[in-house]
């Protein structure tokens, strides 16, 4: 079996883009430009959603800024031949711990706006449904707090950020006591540091829950700095 071949579709599932994401450094149209020179399929754009994210507080402002940022990297998505889905980083406002959400929609960010202030808990007894995915980003990076393990569908094992300590072995052993749902991503934020991680599918996701269908399936490998990596250990 040739797993190149077997998993051919390379998906980033961890990018952000400014101004939405104020920490990065990377417009959208830039950002899919430079993971078509790396060979990527798919990017899920997967911008910070929290208290204090540019125009909270104006609900319409904000969700405005926050979507076009994704309108334009779709275009740029369409210019180059790269499939852009939508995600998010939400964090409420209990502490700083991220969670990855996949599966979802524009109706979905917008409602859950409206939970920012509510925590995880309620997020998740409100939120989770079947055809979505909530993981906690980096749970073993420096400040974050191990969610209840009953509140998230897996965690982030390979965050490949090059400039935190997400100490991805902590990570992955923690996953595989749980039985976790685990994901790969590069956390894109500064130029150069594209492509450090992908998701590696036998299928190209059509939309965000196809995204979500995939993880649930456990049927894909991770790629990290070329590598292939077994996340389930096939």
């Amino acid at each position: 079996m040739n797993l190149n071949d077997e998993y051919r579709y390379r998906i980033e599932l961890h990018a952000h883009t400014k101004p939405a994401s104020p920490c990065s450094e990377i417009p959208p149209a830039e950002l899919i430009e430079r993971y078509k020179k790396q060979g990527y399929d798919a990017v899920v754009i997967t911008n910070h959603f929290f208290p204090g994210m540019p125009g909270y507080g104006d609900r319409e402002r904000c969700l405005e800024g926050y979507f076009s940022d994704f309108e334009a990297a779709c275009e740029a998505g369409r210019r180059n031949g790269i499939r852009v889905l939508l995600g998010m980083e939400i964090r409420f406002s209990e502490n700083v711990n991220d969670y990855l959400v996949y599966g979802i929609d524009r109706a979905f960010v917008e409602a859950s706006y409206d939970a920012l202030e509510q925590g995880l808990a309620y997020y998740y007894s409100t939120f989770k449904n079947e055809r979505n995915v909530i993981l906690q980003a980096h749970p073993f990076r420096s400040g974050m707090e191990l969610a209840d393990p009953a509140c998230i569908d897996g965690v982030e094992t390979f965050n490949m950020h090059p400039g935190h300590n997400s100490r991805v072995a902590v990570a992955a052993r923690y996953a595989r006591e749980h039985d976790f749902i685990v994901s790969a991503g590069t956390d894109f934020h500064h130029p150069g540091h594209e492509g450090m991680a992908a998701l590696r599918a036998k299928e190209l996701p059509r939309d965000s829950f196809d995204v979500a269908r995939i993880l649930k399936s456990r049927d894909y490998i991770f790629e990290v700095g070329g590598n292939l990596v077994l996340p389930y250990g096939q």
